[in-house]
């Protein structure tokens, strides 16, 4: 179980090494193509697996803070997103793959960058599983919106992907989860679940992303500049604007710190299989997410290395940070 947690947590560097792997030797990289979509579908079971109904009766009971991180999910990165696009006047592949993966739901690696960083880690949890929920028909509907005039985007494939990809695995994991609950014993099982399933999340993460950036070695090398600029800008309005909103709405450092990293980390292995399934003209469209996943993981580390020292610890029970969050807003 200890060694799990640790390649868990060395996230960020099995990315950055996969990435200059993929850049050197990307012959070797190539197999990974065709396993990217159920590759995805995978990491969703798995989150399924970790859930349960008393998880969506939480958000019932408490759904002020989740409401206002999932909605800055989708608005402040959708817009930065398309501001940057439209700003460093990227070419339609890069700028649609841009406005894609700012349009995707938080990712799974937020909820161990949490944990590191002394923030809420069921706030995490509770808005990863709800901003992916919201995803099978906001993503569409925004990457329509936003991209529309850059080029033609077919929205009901978008979301037909959005069912297969996110929505069945995850509904079939909660199932599975629940029937576990008729076992006499299951936790020694749900404890294997919740140490494996991050591990084969953050490989099959680096294997999409390596994929992209061998596949796509040229194209980078040529646009490295603004692609790069426009990529680490969007996720720093994400960390930063995340903070800043939670501070304004007068919540405590824990929540701040968490929809920080749930609105900054984006689910990039979703916007790249996203952009290669229904942008295929466009060699370059899943590249911003793989530049993404690098970006957003390697500042949630230092995120989470800076805050994780802070001699204050943010990061209380559930139901303290909770009972804070309902005060505040009565």
């Amino acid at each position: 179980m200890r060694i799990c947690r640790w390649i868990a947590v060395g996230f960020p560097l099995w990315v950055v090494l996969g990435c200059a792997w993929a850049w050197f030797f990307p012959d070797q990289w190539a197999w990974v193509g065709p396993l990217i979509k159920p590759g995805l579908g995978v990491i969703m079971l798995g989150m399924g697996l970790t859930l349960r109904v008393q998880d969506f009766q939480s958000v019932i009971r408490h759904p002020v803070c989740v409401l206002i991180g999932v909605a800055a999910q989708f608005t402040v990165m959708p817009a930065s997103g398309w501001l940057l696009a439209t700003t460093f006047g990227l070419e339609p592949g890069l700028a649609i793959g841009l406005i894609l993966v700012s349009c995707c739901p938080g990712g799974t690696a937020s909820n161990v960058v949490c944990y590191l960083a002394r923030a809420n880690v069921p706030l995490s949890v509770l808005m990863t599983m709800t901003s992916t929920f919201t995803a099978v028909v906001m993503t569409p509907l925004l990457t329509k919106w936003l991209a529309g005039s850059i080029l033609n985007v077919d929205a009901w494939g978008l979301f037909k992907s959005m069912i297969q990809i996110v929505l069945l695995p995850l509904v079939a994991g909660i199932a599975v989860n629940s029937l576990l609950d008729r076992m006499r014993n299951p936790e020694p099982i749900r404890r294997w679940v919740g140490a494996l399933g991050p591990v084969l999340s953050v490989w099959i993460i680096v294997l999409i992303v390596g994929y992209i950036v061998g596949v796509n070695r040229l194209s980078i090398s040529a646009v490295a500049g603004p692609l790069f600029v426009s990529v680490l800008l969007l996720h720093l309005s994400g960390f930063g604007l995340g903070y800043v909103l939670m501070k304004l709405a007068g919540k405590p450092e824990a929540f701040r710190r968490t929809v920080s990293i749930e609105v900054g980390m984006q689910n990039s292995g979703l916007g790249a299989a996203l952009a290669k399934e229904h942008f295929p003209q466009y060699a370059v469209a899943p590249v911003p997410a793989a530049i993404s996943a690098v970006y957003h993981c390697l500042i949630g580390s230092i995120l989470a290395a800076i805050w994780g020292r802070d001699g204050s610890d943010a990061r209380r029970s559930e139901a303290d940070d909770v009972g804070e969050a309902d005060r505040d807003a009565s």
